[in-house]
């Protein structure tokens, strides 16, 4: 029978996902896991491209402020979620986030088990405080095909491009 956990810093490794880190406070893999639980920080300066799943992601903003890329209609806006605001991506709909601050951002993210073995299998183990390395191509390659095989869409070069993402 499960047991009421406490999960300490550092209780599971520290996972570099081509630029934003996470950290679990669930494991995708627990039994009867409904849900997976992670405290992800993206640093000054990094940008997650436009992208889209099926699973659903909440983010509660612990510290720091983000651009979250809101769709409405068809047309997408950059709008700020600073400390203390929520942010809820239903699953299907295009995203994207950008630090442009000089503080990392931090966020509880709340999303399904899917995403959580998804994160497990494209993150690299990393120091806390290091600073992560620029993926390689076969990192990028490996992203790309480990998204596919999971049912991720990822945009074009030219479609971050158009809202303002470029690498």
């Amino acid at each position: 029978m499960p047991n009421t956990q406490i999960v300490h810093p550092g209780t599971y490794p520290l996972l570099d996902v081509l630029g934003p880190s996470i950290a679990f406070l669930t494991l995708p893999d627990e039994p009867g896991a409904t849900y997976c639980v992670m405290v992800g920080t993206i640093p000054p300066g990094v940008s997650i491209p436009l992208h889209s799943h099926p699973d659903f992601e909440s983010f509660y903003i612990l510290s720091g402020t983000v651009e979250a890329l809101v769709m409405e209609g068809n047309r997408s806006t950059w709008r700020p979620a600073k400390t203390g605001e929520f942010v809820h991506v239903p699953g299907d709909v295009k995203h994207a986030w950008r630090n442009t601050s000089l503080e990392p951002v931090v966020q509880l993210l709340t999303t399904t088990p899917k995403l959580g073995r998804f994160f497990q299998e494209i993150g690299r183990a990393v120091s806390p405080g290091a600073p992560p390395a620029p993926p390689t191509p076969a990192e990028l390659q490996h992203f790309a095909q480990i998204s596919a095989r999971y049912g991720y869409w990822l945009a074009s070069t030219a479609e971050n491009a158009a809202i303002g993402i470029s690498f």
